[in-house]
């Protein structure tokens, strides 16, 4: 009796700290007012046991208060843009360059501020940090006079109140807007200084580490210089982690000599311990490894999806996989032409108008840049191997009752190769 309810105690413990670690990757800042207030309970019983985890396998640091859970999350790979920051509403709008920036100047200027701040007062302060010469040089403009500047600072507070950096006190954004309130916000600050996730402040990149954006990138990233092996098998884990944790693919193509020496002896090692903790399953291909998540929640980017923009995504990464080389975009705007005549019907009615296709290609291109199943070139779009689970193949007549050759009876093929959350 007393083995069985150890057993049952263990396996309810299991259970917490995988759930803790699957909300840490999906939202690696969780606040006790947020929607993920039970999981932070969780992460502040297990967070010991989940800050050795990610510091000895990932590099990513960890700090558990009573009111928050921050970590912090260097991707393993820099420059991949397919995931930008997005408006916290129903239209869910990648931001902008513009929006970028004021999200920079804004969240400085509440570092300045007081416990409370209204709308207007932010937006005067923002305004002011706009004006400073190497902005304006390098094309940022910002005067709340058009209704579109005061729609991005509205879409960068609502970022920071879906963190939790703000709360609303009073007013509406959609007030401010049109011009007709204001709007009064609480700062919380011990969420806005967990924000930053690098190791060095941006202000101590010196010009000649700064000579463009992945420089900078770096200089913000970098670690102190590995001369152990050790030390550099230490690196080359975390790289590998990062990647499998963050990543929906991890290609071999893409790695070292040296980070594919280390993974092909270490990979069982490697996917066990991410398996153990978060419920990942490895997909091991001859071309790279998946991380394939059963729960399909550990995602920001889901494939297939609903709807006509998910209908043409599928259809056309199945035109994908049945390429050779690479596609022109003229000849996927074709496809979706011919595919408007035989699945119009149930699309919606923007969908099916003349000049349509370019706009659901490359929503459509998008996703599936983002997934790792694709890259652009300048010819235009080449598939890549893990495109290759889209693939349609002939159909085949079976007699009824039958099963499909090689498939369990009761059991479906996995879900789409899983996507990190924000970092």
């Amino acid at each position: 009796m007393a083995d069985t309810l150890a057993e049952v105690l263990d396996g309810q413990r299991a259970a917490d700290l995988q759930k803790a670690a699957r909300a840490l990757l999906k939202e690696p800042l969780l606040t006790a007012d947020g929607p993920f207030a039970d999981e932070l309970r969780l992460v502040r019983r297990h967070a010991a046991e989940l800050r050795e985890w990610f510091d000895r396998n990932a590099g990513w640091s960890l700090r558990v208060d009573a009111e928050t859970a921050r970590l912090r999350k260097t991707p393993g790979t820099l420059t991949d843009a397919t995931h930008p920051a997005r408006e916290a509403s129903r239209a869910a709008l990648p931001f902008t360059r513009r929006r970028y920036v004021l999200l920079c100047l804004t969240l400085a200027s509440l570092e300045r501020g007081e416990a409370q701040v209204a709308l207007g007062r932010l937006a005067e302060q923002v305004v002011l940090a706009a004006a400073d010469p190497e902005l304006v040089a390098a094309g940022i403009a910002f005067t709340l006079e058009r209704r579109d500047e005061r729609l991005d600072l509205a879409a960068v507070v609502r970022l920071l109140l879906r963190l939790g950096v703000l709360r609303r006190v009073a007013g509406d954004e959609d007030a401010y807007v049109s011009g007709a309130g204001d709007v009064l916000y609480d700062v919380q600050r011990r969420v806005l200084a967990g924000l930053l996730a690098t190791r060095r402040g941006p202000s101590m990149i010196g010009d000649e580490e700064a000579e463009d954006l992945d420089a900078r990138l770096a200089a913000l990233t970098a670690q102190v210089e590995l001369e152990s092996d050790d030390l550099r098998f230490r690196a080359i884990r975390w790289k590998l982690t990062r990647c499998l944790l963050d990543d929906p693919v991890l290609y071999y193509a893409d790695l070292s000599d040296e980070e594919l020496s280390y993974l092909t002896r270490q990979r069982g090692f490697i996917t066990a311990r991410i398996n153990e903790l978060t419920g990942l399953v490895p997909e091991v291909r001859a071309e790279g490894i998946a991380m394939v998540d059963p729960l399909d929640d550990l995602t920001d980017v889901r494939m297939p999806e609903q709807g006509t923009q998910g209908h043409v995504t599928l259809l056309l990464a199945g035109h994908l996989a049945a390429a050779s080389g690479v596609v022109g975009i003229a000849e996927l705007e074709r496809r979706v032409r011919e595919l408007a005549a035989e699945y119009g019907g149930f699309w919606s009615k923007t969908a099916r108008e003349p000049g349509a296709e370019p706009e659901l290609v490359e929503w459509a291109l998008g996703r599936l840049s983002a997934l790792g199943l694709i890259t652009r070139t300048d010819e235009g779009v080449l598939p890549l191997p893990a495109l290759a689970r889209y693939a349609v193949g002939e159909p085949v007549v079976r007699e009824a009752g039958t099963r499909a050759p090689g498939r369990e009876a009761g059991t479906r093929p996995a879900g789409a190769p899983r996507r990190g959350g924000s970092r």
